[in-house]
């Protein structure tokens, strides 16, 4: 049967003459193809409105992250200032665990002593020698002891040995106080009654204060027998003549400045490496996060407490 007889057929039944029934049927068609054409075209503009969608919720969320990110900083910022607004309370108050500070005092300065005088000999002498030739040709040999005197007691021995410090113990401190954070030895202390603040954090920064100027004592003494070592290696300088010339110069107003940021580049680098580990997020990677972050933010520290110490210094020597 061909397709005339298949028309007739439907037309028998329809009762639709012939020409009309081929007409519907080319309607059907054309609408058939209308409607598969409409589709295809709703289709890509589907995808293309998806794929607006899908940029703008990237958009949005980079947005979002940007402003969570600075919401972040001004609220870690926030909450370091009201840390350290709380720690200076407990200190005032004067209840300070004596035996967890002596062990404290114990760990942080043991931990440090042989690293900060194999720095201080290796600085001196190093220095010592580099500055030798220089001296030499303008004729000013004699300065030398001097000259690294002034150099370790009243800038580089302060900043070394804080820098050794918080790579040291800050980053120790703040991978305990994490790791103690993260499996909820803190909270435990705080269910049982204790005070974790007092008893982990006040111990530690005073012992951090008190320790870096010890250390820099131990690392300017080390430093000038460095220096004397590094004379003597092309020349023949008396000891007590070369210790007395290297002290000759130093004065109070060079030995109080460095002592007295000494003590801030402790209490520094004791606040924020507590800070960063009592604070410390959820997770074992916050612990390297937060050791991490204690010895980058302590480095910033010092060098800024360093300028603003020295400028300091000047307006009031310059008086």
């Amino acid at each position: 049967m061909n397709i005339r007889s298949h028309v007739e057929e439907i037309n028998s039944l329809l009762k639709i003459p012939v020409g009309n029934l081929t007409y519907l049927l080319m309607q059907g068609t054309v609408l058939i193809i209308f409607m598969y054409t409409m589709e295809v075209h709703s289709q890509s503009s589907r995808s293309a409105i998806g794929l607006l969608k899908k940029s703008k919720a990237t958009v949005s969320k980079k947005i979002a992250a940007g402003k969570e990110k600075s919401g972040s900083f001004l609220q870690s910022l926030g909450n370091g200032g009201f840390f350290t607004f709380k720690l200076i309370k407990e200190v005032l108050k004067f209840r300070i665990p004596w035996a967890e500070f002596s062990r404290q005092c114990f760990l942080v300065g043991n931990k440090s002593l042989y690293l900060v005088m194999a720095t201080g000999f290796i600085m001196g002498m190093v220095l010592t020698i580099q500055s030798r030739p220089i001296m030499v040709e303008f004729g000013a040999e004699s300065w030398l002891p001097g000259m690294v005197g002034i150099s370790l007691i009243r800038e580089m021995g302060p900043v070394i040995t804080a820098l050794i410090f918080a790579g040291k113990v800050g980053s120790g401190i703040g991978a305990e106080l994490g790791s103690m954070k993260v499996t909820e030895q803190i909270d435990a202390m705080e269910v049982s009654a204790a005070d974790p603040f007092n008893f982990l954090v006040v111990s530690r920064v005073l012992a951090c204060t008190l320790m870096v100027p010890l250390l820099v004592v131990f690392a300017d003494v080390i430093g000038i027998a460095g220096s004397y070592l590094g004379a003597n290696i092309k020349g023949d300088v008396n000891l007590i003549l070369f210790v007395s010339r290297a002290l000759e110069p130093v004065h109070f107003s060079d030995l109080f400045p460095a002592l007295a940021k000494s003590f801030l580049f402790g209490a520094a680098i004791g606040t924020i490496s507590c800070y960063k580990g009592y604070y410390a997020e959820a997770g074992t990677e916050s612990v390297g996060r937060a050791a991490n972050s204690a010895v980058v933010v302590s480095s910033l520290m010092i060098f800024i407490i360093d300028a603003l110490a020295v400028q300091l210094t000047d307006l009031i020597l310059s008086r």
